[in-house]
């Protein structure tokens, strides 16, 4: 469990995040949903501290409060990440690639030599669960988008974590792949009973893929719940918008947030 306790994120004289309350819990797949720039990436950024609080605490169950440096190491160690853009090192292999996941399980001076046999066994096995085994010696700029993206989440679980974060993790991907890379993690998920917070912009993914979803406006968190009770004052905020809501002929929002404009 994490718990945000008065959270807020200032840059300057930009309130990114206002201070926000909000728990995200042990066994959900909580999206949080918004346009670009409403202020998602950095509540999620806040959890592992890649952008430190100006105001309040983040504190997590069994390790204490981000603030104090040594739980913050323990908590990151046990923190996978996904990235938009991969964060991956093209020249190096898949299997290299993964095996980075497990440097915090070691010390500095231990890391500049060959990881063990067991490292080993971890960063093939994710890979495995991945569905990328036979691509482990393959270098990764020779892989396709979904498959760097693949990659990136095998590190991630490399990392034995008991959390995952994912920063609009298919931003850069076809609908057809972005759809594959969410099932695969949400899968992989829930084979391991590990919490996932995933930052998107697409309502009809969140919609698919989400237990919870966390709609965020203007640094503010104006819907927490189910997607099926998604109001249209709740897209009104993401959309920054008077008129109705245009639907489809199934009744759904004809709406996507690649033509918002925030302010």
């Amino acid at each position: 469990m994490i718990e945000l306790v008065g959270v807020g994120v200032r840059f300057g004289e930009v309130i990114a995040l206002h201070p926000t309350n909000i728990t995200f819990r042990r066994g959900e797949f909580a999206v949080l949903l918004g346009a670009s720039g409403a202020g998602k990436s950095t509540l999620l950024r806040c959890l592992n501290y890649l952008n430190t609080p100006t105001s309040g605490h983040v504190i997590v169950e069994g390790v204490g409060d981000l603030a104090d440096p040594r739980a913050l190491h323990e908590h990151r160690r046990g923190t996978g990440t996904v990235f938009q853009q991969h964060q991956l090192i093209g020249r190096l292999s898949a299997l290299r690639n993964v095996l980075m996941g497990r440097l915090g399980y070691h010390s500095t001076l231990r890391t500049l030599f060959p990881l063990s046999e067991d490292d080993h066994v971890i960063a093939l096995e994710s890979l495995d669960r991945v569905g990328l085994l036979q691509k482990a010696r393959n270098r990764v700029d020779q892989l396709s988008g979904g498959e760097q993206q693949r990659v990136g989440i095998a590190r991630a679980i490399a990392q034995r974590p008991r959390i995952v974060l994912a920063d609009e993790p298919v931003a850069s991907l076809d609908p057809a792949t972005s759809i594959k890379v969410l099932s695969l993690l949400k899968d992989v998920c829930q084979e391991t009973k590990i919490p996932a917070v995933v930052s998107l912009h697409q309502l009809e993914l969140a919609r698919q893929f989400a237990d919870r979803i966390v709609v965020i406006a203007h640094g503010r968190v104006v819907y927490d719940g189910a997607s099926a009770a998604i109001s249209d004052e709740n897209l009104a905020a993401i959309y920054v918008q008077t008129a109705p809501i245009p639907r489809d002929s199934c009744g759904e929002p004809a709406l996507t947030f690649e033509t918002v404009t925030t302010h």
